[in-house]
């Protein structure tokens, strides 16, 4: 990687060599289960690990939870965004050739689920959204957010707690119509 020609010193190059041999797999496995295919998911790996450079200031410790929660954080970010620039991807274009542990269903459940979640977040003020996506789909800091939106940190942090709570309100509504509708695909 072209990454370990630009480290400013040694310990923030092995940090990060540390941080990518332990977490690289795990990281691996999580954006599968979102994108459902490999190459995919080994882009959205590679995408995560440039965030992760990027933002290799903000870990101190490399073995905690708190480590862990920010890379997985980031590479669901960086795989939900390949999904949604897959969104186009229609049912009837699915390939003819598929692979072994291919399975229709987990594929239209999961096309189901991320259409949902995108209309759900729809549900939100534009203001709202905007803070949301910024922080999470872009992995922006409230400062960021705060100089697009002109808006102080502190604004953006009220702000964006209050979407995150509407949006868990929305979920909690939809959660059970999702049951129902997966239960009756799996029949």
């Amino acid at each position: 990687m072209i990454l370990f020609l630009s480290f400013n010193s040694e310990d923030e190059r092995n940090k990060f060599e540390y941080i990518y041999n332990k977490y690289k797999r795990l990281l691996l496995h999580k954006s599968y289960e979102i994108l459902k295919d490999q190459n995919l998911a080994e882009d959205s790996v590679n995408e995560a690990f440039m965030r992760i450079y990027k933002n290799l200031h903000k870990i101190e410790d490399v073995d905690s939870n708190m480590t862990i929660s920010f890379l997985v954080t980031i590479v669901k970010n960086t795989s939900l965004t390949i999904l949604k620039k897959q969104k186009e991807y229609s049912l009837d274009e699915i390939p003819e050739t598929k692979e072994d542990d291919f399975r229709l269903e987990d594929f239209v459940l999961d096309k189901i689920a991320s259409i949902n979640a995108y209309k759900i977040l729809d549900k939100l003020d534009e203001e709202s959204r905007s803070i949301f996506l910024l922080k999470f789909a872009k992995d922006l800091s409230h400062r960021e957010i705060g100089k697009i939106l002109d808006m102080s940190e502190n604004n953006v942090a009220i702000k964006l707690h209050r979407a995150k709570k509407k949006l868990a309100e929305l979920f909690k509504r939809e959660v059970h119509s999702w049951a129902i509708m997966i239960d009756s695909l799996k029949l």
